[in-house]
This record gives structure tokens, C-alpha cells and sequence, in this order.
């Protein structure tokens, strides 16, 4: 469970961030939207522990990350589009290598499974710099789950994929989400996957949450005929939309 309590953040006189509150329950996955810039990158790090808030606090599974960093980071992990894994390591390398940082007990079962459930087993001894884009991202995907996490951050899971790979992991998310007591945020720009996954979407812009509600609330509320339309409006539109 993610709990975010009046959190706030500020680089000199901008405010990336500015105290905005939300809560993920077991087995949610909540949509992060808003426009390059809006502040979802740095609400995402400081969920991680990798930025420390000006204000406010993060509690996950009731504890605050500020005061069980460590602790609390072994049961999170996330996927970013900005960050590669070592490419002259093989897949499996990879993966034994995060699970080790996350202190994973039976190591090679929980590959195996992985391999399994991900459809990694004919690429698990590549090398991972020479593997394709889907297959680089399913491997990004097993090892953002590599030590079974509670709260799991994807920034943009699916960008960049053909349409076959996108849908398999949406798919498989669907089917973990119900198997596993797993807190997901989901930051993307693919609005038909948010529709698809997530319960409720929180729609972010210079740095304030302007407006938050399950997909289909938005899209009525708005008078909208899809998601999409509803992002180009909070994008194009000069004043905060509540």
C-alpha cells in the first residue's frame, strides 16, 4: 500500500511537486497522466527514496520510506524507460544479479519462473544488448519482479512496442494483479492501456494533481468521447481543470 501525504517538491523557487495527496490499496493499479514536465518523473523518485521531499511524507505498507529506506526498498522496484540494463550481461546474468541486490531467496526458482510466465526461456543465455526492444522490455518487466515486490512503479511499461507485445503485458499485469499483494502507479501516455488497467487515473499538470477519478468518470465528466481527449484538454488548457 502507497500512501503520499501533502508531498512537496521544490528546486530552488519552482515547485515540481506541490502537495499532492493519494493513496494505492493491495492490488490497485492507479494511473499517473499528465504532460512532459508535470512532475510524474519526480513523484515517482521520491517514492523510490531517490529524492528526498521538501515537504510531506511517503508511507509504504504504513511505515515512512524516509525513516526504512532500506528496508522498504527491498519490497519495492519499477520499470523506466531511462534506465538499461547492462548490455554485455546475458538475461539471466541480469536477473541473478538484481536478485542479489534484493537479497532473493531461492534464486533460480524464481527465475524459472519468470522465464515461464514472461516467455524469456529462448532468450534467457542472449546477451541483453542485442536482444529487441519487446524482448529488452519483458526482460525490464522480470526483473522489476525479480524480488516479488508490494509497490511496483512503471513509467511508460509499453512505449516503443508493437502492439502484439504491448497487449501480452497488459495482459500479464491483469493476471499478476490478481495473484499477488501488489500496489501498482502507473505513469504512461498509451490512454487505452490506462483505461484498460487502471481503477483510477490522477491527472497531474505543473506539478498539482488537477483532477482524479476512475476513466470512465473522467470521460463523462468532461464530456469527452475517450481518455485521449480528456488528456488534451488538461494539456492545451491554460487554466487547472477540477
Amino acid at each position: 500500500m502507497i500512501e503520499v501525504i501533502n508531498l512537496t517538491k521544490s528546486f530552488q523557487n519552482n515547485k515540481a511537486v506541490n502537495n499532492i495527496n493519494f493513496n494505492i490499496g493491495e492490488n490497485e493499479i492507479i494511473g499517473l497522466l499528465g504532460p512532459n514536465g508535470c512532475g510524474k518523473t519526480t513523484t515517482i523518485a521520491m517514492i523510490l527514496g531517490l529524492l528526498k521531499p521538501t515537504k510531506g511524507k511517503i508511507l509504504i505498507n504504513k511505515k515512512n520510506i524516509e525513516n526504512h529506506r532500506i528496508e522498504l526498498l527491498h519490497k519495492m522496484n519499477f520499470i523506466s524507460p531511462y534506465i538499461e540494463l547492462p548490455k554485455k550481461l546475458t538475461v539471466k546474468q541480469n536477473l541473478i544479479v538484481y536478485a542479489k541486490l534484493y537479497n532473493v531467496k531461492k534464486i533460480d526458482e524464481r527465475i524459472e519462473y519468470l522465464s515461464s510466465t514472461l516467455r524469456l526461456d529462448k532468450i534467457i543465455n542472449s546477451l541483453t544488448g542485442e536482444l529487441s526492444s519487446g524482448q529488452k522490455n519483458r526482460v525490464s518487466l522480470a526483473k522489476s519482479l525479480i524480488n516479488n515486490p508490494s509497490v511496483l512503479l512503471l513509467d511508460e511499461p509499453t512505449a516503443s512496442l508493437d502492439p502484439e507485445t504491448g497487449n501480452f503485458i497488459r495482459s500479464f499485469l491483469e493476471e499478476y494483479i490478481k495473484q499477488k499483494k501488489i500496489s501498482i502507479l502507473l505513469a504512461s501516455h498509451n490512454m487505452e492501456e490506462v483505461k484498460r488497467l487502471c481503477t483510477s487515473v490522477m491527472m497531474m499538470k505543473n506539478g498539482n494533481i488537477v483532477d482524479r477519478g476512475a476513466p470512465s468518470e473522467l470521460i463523462k465528466k468532461h464530456g469527452r468521447k475517450n481518455l485521449e481527449e480528456v488528456f488534451l484538454e488538461l494539456v492545451r488548457n491554460k487554466n487547472e481543470f477540477n
